[in-house]
């Protein structure tokens, strides 16, 4: 495949719009905070699913041992260094080049080993993975279709898909993208409601791309709770999934 075949998901605009950030990652109190907020939520549910998918006990510290995960618009590395701490083999690819040179920046300090690229994923000559992660990215590409079968090109048989994104809804306008911009919690021009999925219209693109969705729960919000996962997915959502037959 030529370069210029390679399919093209990376939306510019969005990739300088979280490149700008790169600085600020790491800061829990910075422009990233709520994703610091948004990561151990996450990392719960990614766990669950990974014990199992692949009946490791629940109480191992390394249940990817021997294991290999892609993160796929991985920032700079919030979730790779959990999954390498959790004993993966761990690759992570970004969009914004600013965002991967924090990331082997950071990597370093913590002293995890962590095979960082930068560009469109199709283009890093990347094999098979036990596990694919893709956080909060969907909402963001040029292509979401192409995007699904770039993701699934790069799972193995019998590998583990992870994937969360904000839902369309009336509350998700209201409080991920109007009040949340508005009040600085996420940097301005972060959201594009329009190009939220629901739980449908994602479950639909996978299921073309082959894979069948095992687990799906909302990331919801509460005064008492903060956030946390929950049955309603009006706000958030993520999902574990598998290749047919896999």
């Amino acid at each position: 495949m030529t370069n210029a075949s390679l399919p093209t998901t990376i939306n510019a605009a969005e990739a300088a719009h979280f490149g700008a950030l790169a600085a600020e990652w790491w800061d829990p109190k910075g422009s990233s905070a709520m994703l610091h907020r948004l990561n151990p939520v996450r990392l719960r549910f990614i766990r669950s699913a990974i014990d199992t998918h692949f009946g490791s006990d629940a109480k191992s510290r390394y249940p990817l041992k021997d294991k290999t995960a892609l993160d796929v618009g991985c920032g700079a590395g919030l979730l790779c260094e959990p999954l390498a701490r959790l004993g993966a083999n761990v690759s992570g690819v970004d969009a914004a080049p600013e965002n991967i040179a924090a990331a082997k920046a950071h990597a370093a300090v913590s002293g995890l080993t962590i095979d960082y690229r930068a560009g469109e994923i199709a283009a890093q000559s990347l094999g098979q993975f036990d596990v694919v992660t893709c956080m909060e990215v969907i909402e963001h590409v040029m292509d979401p279709a192409a995007f699904i079968a770039e993701l699934v090109r790069h799972l193995r048989p019998a590998g583990l898909l992870l994937l969360s994104t904000p839902n369309r809804t009336t509350a998700s306008r209201l409080f991920l993208v109007e009040a949340a911009e508005r009040l600085g919690q996420v940097p301005r021009g972060t959201h594009d409601w329009d190009k939220f999925l629901t739980p449908e219209e994602l479950s639909a693109l996978l299921l073309d791309a082959g894979l069948d969705v095992m687990h799906m729960q909302g990331i919801a919000f509460s005064p008492m709770s903060g956030l946390h996962l929950s049955d309603n997915m009006a706000l958030n959502y993520i999902l574990s999934a598998r290749l047919r037959g896999g």
